[in-house]
């Protein structure tokens, strides 16, 4: 296991279209449907920054800016922003294309907390730390320690 990776090391990005079945009766993208494709593109983040399996545990700060439709394209970018020796927050943005118009947006924002756990006890295991490169990743490593605590509460 390495001691550190970088967050551009298992940053993902997914896309998906937004088909009928992911929509309300008006047309909009269900907020259940974003959030199960965010929890996706985390989980792929957190087993590349591990290498074990990890387990959402708490969902945080989630913020739905514009709505997507029916037809927008959708793109996920999640990065790990902080380890906590077995588990580690990241951060997902979602935005859309809207097809119609070529016109990009932000769809939604959320921090996702993943633990990594033994496959055969369940135990949670240790995991590397994120070293921040940018100044944005730094000013997100340093908020992931606030963000921590209010979840404790």
């Amino acid at each position: 296991m390495k001691s550190s990776n970088t967050p551009a090391y298992s940053e993902t990005i997914m896309t998906e279209i937004v088909y009928p079945n992911d929509t309300n009766p008006m047309g909009v993208l269900n907020g259940g449907k974003i959030l199960q494709w965010m929890d996706t593109a985390c989980a792929i983040t957190a087993q590349l920054h591990s290498d074990i399996v990890c387990v959402t545990v708490a969902i945080d700060a989630v913020q739905f800016t514009k709505p997507a439709r029916l037809g927008d394209i959708v793109s996920i970018k999640a990065k790990v922003t902080r380890v906590f020796t077995s588990s580690m927050e990241i951060y997902a943005e979602a935005t859309a294309r809207r097809t119609s118009s070529g016109e990009f947006f932000p769809v939604t924002t959320a921090y996702f907390t993943f633990v990594a756990l033994d496959t055969g006890s369940g135990t949670p295991m240790p995991i590397p730390q994120v070293t921040p490169v940018t100044a944005e990743e730094q000013r997100q490593f340093e908020a992931a320690l606030t963000r921590k605590k209010l979840r404790a509460r």
